[in-house]
């Protein structure tokens, strides 16, 4: 819907620019913002919020809002235009299930709906002297001695990676590191790391020598073919498709957890169509890919 500014294009800070970010998801989603979502959001008390709200109109968007008298807030005018946001409702949504997470007994705060429920997994348990050790050795480069555990080796096995990204899963966290028991790049499970990791010297493997990594590759979906031609036409429009099928980028090294996510594998369809809905469109093409670097489960 716009072209969105940054904090560097205004000359702002970033906690600046989230208040305007939250100002315009709430009022356009909601069709309401007050300064009581400002202050319940960012903890902050109701003068800085008025003043934020009245030098987004009076500099930024000087038509984007207007004041309801019934509804005690600003409501987005006619000629509402994000600046700071997309306008897109997964902007939204994210910002719900964020409030979600964020809400517990004590706190009764909310930045939207607070009618919202979330279905979330159960988290794996990571030490926070491991985590800070990981960061650190990405940010500066740095190899990494761990004790690790796994399915085929249960037993503490004493390793040396060299971590270069963090990869959330919707089941896992795990860091992408390379290995030099193996000689290769590979996953490792953050919960799965015990004791405190070493830190040690800086790395000879950086992240532009992972090919897995590297190597961009794109997930196409489209409706399961056995479906009704009607039933299709509601699976596309579901998932926004274009042309009959959505094109998702992803990495050789992510595209199995991609597919593990949407219930997906490269193998014939066997699940009912009504159940599926989607398969994958270019199944032969991963096939081959996979394949040849290694990646193909199964073999």
């Amino acid at each position: 819907m716009s072209n969105i500014l940054t904090s560097m294009d205004l000359n702002i800070n970033k906690q600046t620019f989230l208040r305007y970010q939250l100002i315009e998801i709430i009022v356009y989603w909601e069709g309401r913002i007050t300064t009581k979502h400002l202050c319940d959001g960012f903890g902050i008390g109701r003068q800085q919020a008025s003043r934020d709200i009245n030098t987004y109109l009076r500099e930024l968007a000087e038509n984007n809002l207007e004041y309801d008298m019934q509804l005690r807030g600003y409501k987005p005018s006619e000629h509402f235009k994000p600046i700071f946001t997309k306008g897109h409702v997964s902007e939204y949504l994210q910002l719900l299930t964020l409030n979600q997470n964020l809400l517990s007994k004590s706190n009764y705060s909310a930045l939207g709906l607070r009618d919202v429920s979330t279905v979330i997994p159960p988290p794996r348990f990571i030490k926070p002297e491991i985590m800070r050790a990981v960061v650190r050795a990405m940010s500066e480069g740095r190899r990494l001695e761990i004790d690790y555990v796994s399915m085929n080796s249960p037993e503490p096995e004493s390793r040396v990676i060299a971590p270069h990204s963090l990869v959330d899963t919707p089941l896992r966290w795990h860091v992408r590191a390379y290995c030099e028991k193996n000689r290769a790049y590979r996953d490792f499970v953050l919960s799965r790391f015990i004791n405190e990791p070493d830190i040690m010297d800086y790395s000879p493997n950086p992240l532009e020598e992972d090919i897995g990594w590297c190597t961009p590759i794109d997930l196409v979906l489209q409706a399961d073919p056995r479906l009704r031609e009607t039933q299709k036409k509601l699976i596309e429009t579901d998932f926004c498709m274009e042309s009959g099928q959505l094109v998702i980028p992803s990495r050789l090294a992510l595209i199995n957890y991609l597919m593990d996510s949407l219930g997906l594998n490269l193998e014939s369809i066997n699940a009912e169509p009504n159940y599926q809905q989607i398969c994958i469109k270019n199944r032969d093409e991963l096939r081959i890919l996979l394949s040849k670097h290694g990646l193909l489960k199964g073999k």
